[in-house]
């Protein structure tokens, strides 16, 4: 490296606020991370048009199929989980949901159009999600810890965002000349390759050893979990912590929940053509995924180390308090799109890895299988819930500001719970 280039890399490594050696790894981390919401990006529009195309008023079949479907995957994971070394766990189940998206290119080329394979791929998508983006935090979870975790992991997590915002762009571009079913293959390939960079992000840490894990830990990292595959289950109800984590994921998982159904409402009332409504979801999430990276690369690891997780885990639940209460006062179209982009930049940029963070402080057998009952069940749990009680709500009053208001209260006790959850991350 000539004497020039010392003081840019100086000044790169500055600025993201990294050590040295650790570039690398941190590539890597966004790589899997790129990838992996690169191929999931490029196919929610297709996913969010098929909600609609079933109807706005039965979206809340959707979200309970997707829980039902989620209760009989969590097992099978946990089979896995305990059987698979450490470091092969994602590998395994990506190369599943690779033959699973080659299926569906294969149905969808020789047949496509067809309403109830739309909504198994609604529900596959969903679990998918879910599933998919949590195996890659329990990576990360897994091989930085500490002050690391918090300075790496919005860095990293700049990758989801990347991706978040490439794959609408690609899908957009690509899904005249390739199909859905061309879609469907570049998204297995894409998916294969994030989990080389899961991969590769073991075999570095190998190389270089955290010091605060003993020589037993690495040798741990290559043997299976063991356990049985409901451990998850246990472990959660036996920890005030993990119990308070999955309450956060719940009331996370209903605010969702409420802002997805006005969204569903909102674009099938103003924009009836299904170009136009998968043009008009893509656009939000190219928005968010803008705003996200800006956040993540810049600001989220400095507030994270400087101001602590407790901001992390409050600050967005308490702009949704407003967001909801602004809404219920203007409900017009623009002012929801203000606060839905507020609420899911911030959500990838801020509450996201402030809540992966806190399992970096567990143990490794719960930092895959309670994380993963946590960020799928559960969630999916809240989200099936939240969808039949903003139906009922809907039904009985027949106002959307009155679901808007309780929205508003949900978030306020996911705020109440986030610090909760801080103070107690602090003391372990």
């Amino acid at each position: 490296m000539t004497s020039s280039t010392m003081p840019i890399k100086a000044s790169v490594i500055r600025l993201l606020n990294l050590r040295e050696g650790e570039g690398v790894a941190v590539a890597a981390g966004l790589g899997m991370f790129f990838l992996l919401f690169c191929a999931y990006f490029m196919l929610r529009p297709v996913r969010e048009t098929m909600g609609v195309a079933g109807g706005v008023d039965n979206l809340q079949w959707l979200f309970t199929g997707t829980f039902v479907v989620t209760l009989i995957a969590m097992p099978l994971f946990g089979w896995v989980a305990s059987r698979a070394p450490r470091r092969h766990i994602l590998s395994w189940v990506y190369g599943f949901f690779v033959v699973n998206l080659l299926v569906f290119a294969v149905v969808w080329w020789l047949q496509a159009d067809i309403v109830w394979t739309g909504r198994v791929f609604y529900i596959w998508l969903s679990v998918f999600n879910l599933m998919a983006i949590s195996l890659a935090w329990s990576v990360l979870a897994d091989v930085f810890a500490g002050e690391q975790a918090r300075r790496l992991f919005a860095l990293m997590a700049g990758g989801a965002s990347l991706g978040g915002l490439a794959g609408p762009l690609l899908g957009a571009l690509l899904v005249e000349p390739l199909s859905h079913s061309g879609l469907l293959v570049l998204a297995s390939a894409l998916l294969a390759a994030s989990a080389g960079c899961a991969a590769w992000l073991h075999r570095w840490r190998d190389r270089h050893p955290d010091e605060a894990e003993d020589a037993n830990d690495r040798v741990e990292r290559h043997r299976p979990l063991g356990g049985n595959p409901f451990a998850g289950v246990t472990e959660v109800l036996c920890s005030r912590y993990l119990l308070g984590i999955a309450l956060f994921v719940t009331l996370l998982a209903s605010v969702n929940t409420f802002m997805y159904f006005e969204q569903a409402r909102m674009v099938a009332e103003h924009f009836p053509d299904r170009t136009r409504q998968t043009q008009v979801f893509g656009l939000i999430d190219a928005v968010v995924q803008g705003l996200a990276i800006l956040t993540q690369v810049f600001f989220t690891g400095r507030i994270a180390q400087r101001l602590g997780v407790r901001v992390l885990l409050t600050g967005v639940p308490l702009l949704l308090v407003a967001g909801f209460l602004w809404l219920a006062w203007s409900p017009v179209f623009a002012v929801f799109v203000v606060v839905m982009v507020a609420r899911r930049a911030g959500e990838y940029a801020l509450v996201r890895p402030g809540r992966e963070m806190l399992y970096t402080v567990l143990p490794s057998e719960q930092k895959y299988k309670a994380k993963n009952f946590n960020d799928t069940v559960v969630y999916r749990g809240g989200d099936a819930l939240s969808g039949w009680v903003k139906r009922g709500v809907d039904l009985m009053a027949d106002q959307p500001s009155l679901a808007l208001f309780l929205g508003a209260v949900i978030a306020l006790a996911w705020a109440v719970t986030g610090g909760w959850l801080a103070r107690q991350y602090g003391r372990r």
